[in-house]
């Protein structure tokens, strides 16, 4: 039987099959009695499902965060989908998909890796390159990196996002770079590199998208700028030599202020140009990302208006349609007998692109 996902649901359906469940709450109704709240998910949706006449017991047994396969009735609550779930069971290994309950990058995670880190060895500082060699020859943290998503709700929420946003950025700082001669090429890339790379440690994506204990207490910002002395010392250890501490502390400063302004969560504003740069073109991906995908596309399929919801990111709410299309391009017209002109030939006379060979006549 082909699974239903979330997103097609319409009350009156049923569903039965391994769905995500996050954010478990056990608590009491009017009438005295438990219920559970929780979230369930898929690659496609979340929804907001209940189990009336819990026990204690029935809410212990439910993952804090993982796969859970569950037979409910879906309803319409207060112009909402939620799903009233009638029993549950320990998802087993091998009898689902992960695919269809995490959403993914559409993207080639190992042509991504493999083009980030082309990118990344181009860098021509020694110290700067040392310091990134000592994130990209870690296997694990590359593992980690080519896996988690950017953020758990907000842009590029979805395996592979974090190392599809950064190589987006890379590849728009690298095209842009050059128009601003005094820029510092390398403290860019190594700045959009490693700005985000905390969030291998702060988001959980195993099984769901959510936030670590030490992501909530301490945050990818703070622990990026904390790794560049751990991996810095490394560094050093490779190179056989010291790096600046001054280096080491404009590029803490990048991470640190990459958010813009600390009401965004920036631990500092940028000081530095590099450190503006990186701000204004990691924001530029993170916003178009988030601006495309509520108005474009899939999105805008089966969604009656021409705006979206208030979108607290934009303070606005955003109008969807594409009043400009892109066309294919026209077709080359074809000449006839009647209107044929004639060919001009053209010849190039200049003795550079001759050839060694003498022409024959």
């Amino acid at each position: 039987m082909p699974r239903l996902f979330l997103a097609e649901c319409q009350p009156g359906d049923t569903i039965e099959d391994v769905y995500v469940i996050t954010n478990k709450q056990l608590a009491a109704a009017s009438n005295g009695k438990h219920y559970i709240k929780a979230f369930l998910s898929d690659r496609t949706a979340q929804v907001t499902v209940r189990m009336w006449n819990a026990t204690r017991d029935t809410f212990n047994a439910i993952p804090e965060s993982g796969f859970l396969r569950v037979r409910g009735r879906v309803e319409n609550y207060q112009n909402n989908l939620q799903i009233i779930i009638e029993q549950m069971w320990p998802a087993k290994a091998g009898t689902f998909d992960v695919s269809d309950l995490l959403p993914h990058t559409e993207k080639n995670i190992d042509q991504m890796v493999a083009r980030l880190t082309e990118i990344m060895r181009s860098i021509r500082n020694r110290h700067l390159s040392a310091l990134v060699g000592a994130y990209i020859d870690d296997a694990e943290m590359m593992k980690n990196f080519s896996r988690a998503p950017a953020a758990q709700t907000f842009h590029h929420a979805y395996i592979g996002g974090l190392l599809e946003h950064t190589l987006n950025v890379l590849e728009v700082a690298d095209a842009t770079v050059t128009f601003y001669p005094g820029l510092s090429r390398d403290l860019v890339l190594a700045g959009v590199f490693l700005h985000d790379i905390g969030k291998t440690w702060e988001l959980t994506y195993d099984s769901s998208f959510g936030y670590s204990d030490g992501g909530h207490l301490v945050g990818h910002i703070v622990k990026s700028a904390m790794w560049v002395e751990h991996r810095a010392r490394m560094a050093e250890e490779k190179l056989g030599e010291k790096i600046p501490q001054a280096l080491i502390d404009v590029m803490q400063h990048i991470i640190l202020s990459h958010h813009g302004l600390p009401e965004y969560g920036a631990a500092k504003v940028p000081a530095t140009p590099e450190a503006l740069f990186v701000h204004i073109v990691e924001n530029l991906d993170a916003k178009m990302m988030m601006s495309l995908s509520a108005t474009r596309g899939e999105a805008r399929a089966g969604v009656e208006g021409n705006w979206t919801e208030y979108m607290k990111a934009f303070g606005v709410r955003l109008y969807r349609p594409d009043v400009a299309p892109n066309e294919p391009p026209a077709e080359p017209e074809t000449s006839t007998a009647h209107d044929a002109s004639p060919t001009l030939k053209m010849e190039i006379n200049n003795p550079l692109f001759e050839s060694s060979t003498p022409r024959r006549k």
